[in-house]
């Protein structure tokens, strides 16, 4: 499945380690490893009682001891592999992969901060519940709703945590036997299906229209007394705004239903305009994506999510509350409309450093603009590249994204993946690909507000170039791609289907695979 190029071409000899100057082969721990030695020297325990019921390990743990300086070695050549926001441009649509400032890092690292328990007394940590209280406050004013729920751990986590709040109370209002689907767009983040099934709903589609956006109609034709919820995106997957937003959300509050949003893409409206006013009910906000903290390979995530005023009872626990002086978390639901707990403890409390670093940082004027050079910058690339590539909804103005599709390669021999993959050799991360679905062979880039002109520039004439090869009909350039990578292409199905996840003496190495 991984197959490394014994040369890059004809003219170029392979070498003799495997190493192409600073670009280093680096085989796995295990392969460089010795089981018997270790750079670290543990004394034995002393005897001990045996607690495990005959489930204690019996054979050595078999893992690979290294010295400090291979193990440094190792991650740090492993580091230089990987694509990230600090080595370029990472233009992935609907997902916000924006500049983490280095201001925000050394905030959360301060001592007080940095070495918060989450079981110490309440008294202890009254500064850290105020800084909580204080990110929470401003969440609530950019979006302008009334509870907010700060535990959930990244935005699908929200997403449950919304749509738990709304099944709450739809049940305190004698109506979960009944109101049991949940109305989703075509265009929706697969997160949203897979939320509302999760939590026993079933889901009607709600088709787009041709310019790839909801209508009113549209919801208003599937909405009944079996709905419970709405789930929307504003400014949708396809990088559009909702222009019917509000009177949607008005047909899903005059059928009893609640509405959902998700806020994935709030990088685009953050200050500019306030999603209560849309009439929304519930919604996460991605800390990782619009507030600049790190996402982390996969995570800590942050995924705080919003309540209206129809939905702040049912908020879950722990949430902050004034006594006196003090705050205090509530940790129980006893005596509350509270559907519960989410998560063990009160959310990722890093990433509430790093974003309310970012807020006070920006002010509110900031935040604004910060939105609306996300905008800027989505449609320069736009207007940038409509000459060479196809837009499947036509040429218009879009929101912080912009999506293109396979039209324009259409005769080429070469597909939105091996587009990818060529431009893996140019040094960029494949925008999202083959996402949202509604449009065949999309291309959906998000170039966030934190790259300069001459960053988009470069990236746009990359993509110019890529176009203009591919037209030309050299193929094999996209086919073959990435040559440069430290691992030729993969092969994702095999990948997926038959993955191997544990090593083995007889596994094959991937040393000049």
């Amino acid at each position: 499945m991984l197959d490394r190029p014994a040369h890059i071409d004809d003219e170029t000899p392979d070498t003799f380690t495997g190493n192409r100057a600073l670009d280093q082969e680096e085989p796995l721990l295990f392969e460089i490893g010795r089981t018997d030695a270790t750079g670290v020297d543990v004394e034995e325990p002393p005897q001990f009682a045996a607690r495990l019921g005959g489930m204690e390990r019996k054979d050595q743990i078999g893992l690979p001891g290294l010295s400090e300086p291979e193990a440094m070695r190792h991650y740090v050549r492993l580091s230089r592999k990987n694509c990230s926001i600090d080595a370029g441009l990472y233009p992935l649509g609907s997902c916000t992969m924006k500049h983490n400032p280095r201001a925000n890092e050394k905030l959360a690292r301060l001592e007080g901060l940095a070495d918060l328990h989450p079981l110490q007394p309440i008294s202890s940590v009254q500064g850290a519940l105020e800084l909580m209280e204080t990110l929470a406050h401003w969440l609530l004013t950019l979006t302008n709703m009334q509870a907010i729920a700060l535990s959930p751990k990244a935005g699908a986590h929200g997403e449950l945590c919304g749509m738990m709040a709304i099944k709450s109370a739809v049940a305190a209002r004698g109506e979960g036997a009944t109101r049991n689907v949940v109305l989703i767009p075509q265009s929706a983040h697969g997160t949203n299906p897979a939320t509302a099934a999760l939590l026993g709903f079933s889901v009607r589609v709600v088709p787009g229209a041709d310019d790839g956006t909801v209508r009113a109609a549209a919801v208003k034709e599937a909405l009944g007394p079996d709905v419970a919820a709405l789930m929307l995106t504003n400014p949708n997957t396809c990088g559009l705004f909702e222009r019917e937003i509000i009177e949607i959300a008005d047909a899903v509050h005059e059928a009893g239903a609640y509405f959902y949003c998700d806020g994935a893409n709030f990088n685009a409206i953050a200050g500019v305009a306030r999603p209560g006013d849309f009439g929304v009910d519930a919604m996460h906000i991605n800390l990782h994506k619009t507030f600049s903290t790190p996402h982390g390979g996969g995570g800590p995530g942050a995924g705080p999510v919003v309540l209206s005023e129809r939905l702040a009872p049912f908020a879950p626990v722990p949430f902050l509350r004034r006594n006196g002086e003090a705050l205090e978390l509530v940790e129980h639901a006893e005596g509350t409309q509270s559907f519960g707990r989410m998560t063990a403890f009160h959310g990722q409390m890093g990433m509430f450093v790093r974003a309310l670093a970012y807020l006070l940082a920006h002010g509110g004027d900031g935040v604004a603009q910060a939105s609306k050079d996300a905008v800027l910058s989505a449609n320069y690339v736009r207007a940038s590249l409509r000459d060479v590539m196809s837009q499947p909804f036509g040429d218009r103005l879009c929101m912080h994204e912009v999506l293109f599709d396979d039209a324009w390669l259409k005769g080429t021999g070469v597909s939105t993946l091996d587009f990818a993959k060529a431009m893996i050799d140019e040094g960029y991360h494949p925008m999202t690909i083959y996402f949202p679905l509604v449009a065949h062979g999309a291309m959906l880039i998000e170039p966030t507000e934190s790259e300069s002109k001459a960053s988009l520039d470069l990236f746009i004439a990359t993509l110019r170039d890529l176009a203009k090869r591919a037209k030309e009909g050299d193929a094999k350039r996209f086919t073959q791609a990435p040559r440069f990578a430290p691992r030729r292409r993969v092969d994702e199905t095999a990948a997926a289907r038959k993955p191997v996840l544990r090593w083995s003496a007889e596994s094959p190495s991937l040393r000049g695979a």
